[in-house]
């Protein structure tokens, strides 16, 4: 199983997938920026906010659309690499979750996008809290294939039974001790198989795994995406779970 291998290993696998990822997986829809406003209680517009873990930077352009003064957090090499050429005109720094290279106070919003179920949350909620100035926002988002959809769930199950639990829907609990408020949006978009199948290449177990050994498994799910599709093209559908907290006020 390639779920032996420790988190922090896969977690930056995705450097070697970084144009893929940039071109094949899906953006956020747009109702995740507006639970972030409504819930935290703050304007994007002229914020000063962290996207951590920004990998390609899906989530830092869609910030920057909606006017936020961003700065991108990136581990990674190859996905820094790719994130410089695909905003070149938005600060990045290079750093984890776990220890965000930022100063104290300085930020409005904190966002991990697709990010935070590769920190320690024992280390990273205080490191987002040192940073957020009082009353700012820590937001924690998920675009995740949506199992309530039938052929969704039967490559789910494939996808667990080659890999193991845990290799493809987000582990999306919440870290104790703040007030949480969420929101579930779901909708789709309109692919090619292939496009998807490109897609699903781009998660940590397909990269882990390397692109000779996952060929196999992506012909097979070609032929059983093929049955139900017969026309080439599918709706994949995503639920979008966006869930946010504001710094309290006594916080250290």
């Amino acid at each position: 199983m390639t779920y032996d291998i420790p988190a922090a290993e896969r977690a930056l696998a995705f450097g070697r997938a970084a144009r893929a990822y940039a071109a094949y997986r899906p953006e956020y829809p747009a109702g995740v920026f507006d639970a972030v406003e409504e819930f935290g209680g703050l304007r994007l517009a002229g914020a000063r906010v962290a996207d951590v873990g920004t990998g390609t930077g899906l989530a830092a352009r869609a910030l920057r659309d909606r006017g936020a003064r961003v700065t991108g957090v990136e581990p990674g090499a190859g996905m820094a690499e790719q994130f410089r050429r695909e905003l070149p005109d938005v600060p990045l720094v290079r750093g984890d979750g776990n220890r965000l290279p930022l100063a104290d106070g300085s930020l409005d919003l904190v966002a991990y996008a697709q990010s935070w179920h590769w920190t320690d949350p024992a280390r990273a909620v205080p490191s987002a809290l040192r940073v957020l100035r009082p009353g700012g926002v820590l937001a924690l988002w998920w675009n995740d294939p949506d199992p309530a959809v039938p052929w969704v769930a039967e490559q789910q199950a494939r996808i667990v039974a080659r890999f193991g639990d845990g290799c493809y829907i987000s582990d999306r609990t919440l870290p104790a001790g703040l007030s949480w408020r969420t929101r579930e949006l779901r909708w789709s978009r309109r692919v090619p198989i292939d496009f998807h199948l490109a897609k699903l290449a781009t998660h940590s177990a397909f990269i882990v795994l390397g692109e000779a050994r996952g060929a196999g498994f992506l012909a097979a799910e070609r032929a059983h995406l093929l049955r139900h599709f017969p026309d080439g093209g599918l709706d994949e559908p995503y639920v979008t779970t966006v869930s946010v907290a504001v710094r309290p006020a006594d916080a250290p």
